[in-house]
C-alpha cells in the first residue's frame, strides 16, 4: 500500500515538470521563430527592391492591419480592442508608438533598397544597449559596474565607426533609437501585443491608404502593376509582419527573460550573414573593429544577465 502511495506521488510530481519541460520547449521554439524571421527579412524585402521604401511602408501597414483584425475576428479577439483603448493613457501611448514603429519600418526598408544591410544589423545590435540606456533615463533603473562596462564598450564601437566612416552610423542609430523608444512605450502601455498592433495600425491605415490612392492616381503604384511575385509580396508583407509578433509574445511569456535577451541576438547575426554572404556588401577590417567592440559589449552584458539570472535562481524562495 505505502508503495503504491508512493507511486502515485511520483507521477503527480513528474507530471508538472513534463508539462514545464514542454511549455519551455514550445516558448524557445516560438522565439527563435521570430528573431529567424526578423534575421531573414532582408531576404523577403529583396524581391522588392523596384518598389520605393515609402510604398513598401503603407502596404505593409495596410496589409498587416487587414490580417490582424481577421486574426482577432477569428480568435474572437475584437473586443479587447475597445476595452483597451478605454484604459487611460492607452490611446496616446499607441498614437506615439505608431509614429515609431512606421519611422522603424520605413528605415528598414530604406536601407534595404539601398544595400545598407549591414548598417541593419548594426542597429539591432545596439538596440539592447540603447534599451539599457533608456532604463537609466527614463525608468531610473540603476546598472552594476559589469553592465556600465557593457555601456562604455558600445559607445567607444559607435565613436570608432563614426571616426572609421568620417559620419554617424544614422541608419542603425535611427532604428535602434526608434526601436528602442517604440519598446519603452509599449513596455508602460497597459495593453497587449496584438491589440495594440491593431490598434497602432488602424492609427496609420488612414495615412498609408490615402498615399497608396495618391501613388495609383500619380501612375506610380506597384501593386496590380509590377507582376504577379511583386504584388505577392506586397499583401503577404501584413503576415510576414504580424507573424513573429506573435511568436516573440507568445515565446517571451513562457522562458525566462535572460534567455529572450540572449536569442534576440540571433536576428542582426542573421541579418549580418545575409549583408555579407548573400548582398556581398563590403565588411571592412576597419568597419569590423567596431563591430568586435559592440559584439564585446553585447557577450558582457549576456553574460551578466546569465548569471544575475543563475544567481536570483540559486537564491532561497
Amino acid at each position: 500500500m505505502n508503495d503504491l502511495s508512493s507511486s502515485r506521488a511520483a507521477s503527480a510530481a513528474a507530471a508538472p515538470a513534463s508539462t514545464h519541460v514542454a511549455l519551455y520547449k514550445r516558448g524557445f521554439g516560438a522565439t527563435v521563430g521570430a528573431f529567424a524571421i526578423w534575421g531573414l527579412f532582408p531576404l523577403y524585402l529583396y524581391g522588392l527592391t523596384s518598389v520605393p521604401a515609402l510604398e513598401i511602408t503603407a502596404h505593409r501597414v495596410v496589409w498587416s492591419c487587414v490580417f490582424v483584425l481577421a486574426w482577432m475576428a477569428v480568435r474572437g479577439d475584437l473586443g479587447k480592442l475597445s476595452a483597451a483603448i478605454a484604459r487611460p493613457g492607452v490611446l496616446t501611448r499607441l498614437a506615439a508608438s505608431a509614429i515609431l514603429v512606421s519611422v522603424n519600418w520605413l528605415a528598414f526598408v530604406w536601407a534595404i533598397n539601398e544595400n545598407r544591410v549591414v548598417d541593419v544589423s548594426l542597429g539591432y545590435y545596439i538596440n539592447p544597449l540603447l534599451n539599457v540606456v533608456l532604463g537609466i533615463l527614463v525608468l531610473s533603473e540603476r546598472l552594476n559596474r559589469t553592465q556600465w562596462i557593457a555601456v562604455a564598450l558600445a559607445a567607444l564601437g559607435v565613436a570608432y565607426l563614426t571616426v572609421e566612416t568620417g559620419q554617424l552610423p544614422w541608419i542603425a542609430l535611427t532604428l535602434a533609437t526608434s526601436f528602442g523608444l517604440y519598446g519603452l512605450i509599449r513596455k508602460t502601455a497597459s495593453v497587449e501585443a496584438l491589440p495594440g498592433l491593431a490598434i497602432e495600425m488602424i492609427l496609420l491605415v488612414p495615412f498609408a491608404v490615402g498615399f497608396l490612392i495618391w501613388c495609383e492616381m500619380k501612375g506610380t503604384a506597384a501593386l496590380g502593376h509590377s507582376g504577379l511575385v511583386v504584388d505577392v509580396l506586397l499583401v503577404a508583407s501584413g503576415i510576414v509582419t504580424a507573424v513573429p509578433l506573435f511568436l516573440f509574445s507568445y515565446g517571451a511569456r513562457l522562458i525566462p527573460y535572460s534567455t529572450v535577451g540572449v536569442l534576440q541576438y540571433l536576428a542582426p547575426s542573421m541579418q549580418l550573414a545575409c549583408a555579407v554572404l548573400v548582398f556581398g556588401e563590403p565588411f571592412q577590417r576597419g568597419r569590423a573593429v567596431g563591430f568586435a567592440l559592440i559584439w564585446a559589449a553585447l557577450i558582457v552584458y549576456a553574460c551578466d544577465g546569465l548569471l544575475r539570472a543563475r544567481r536570483q535562481k540559486l537564491s532561497p524562495a
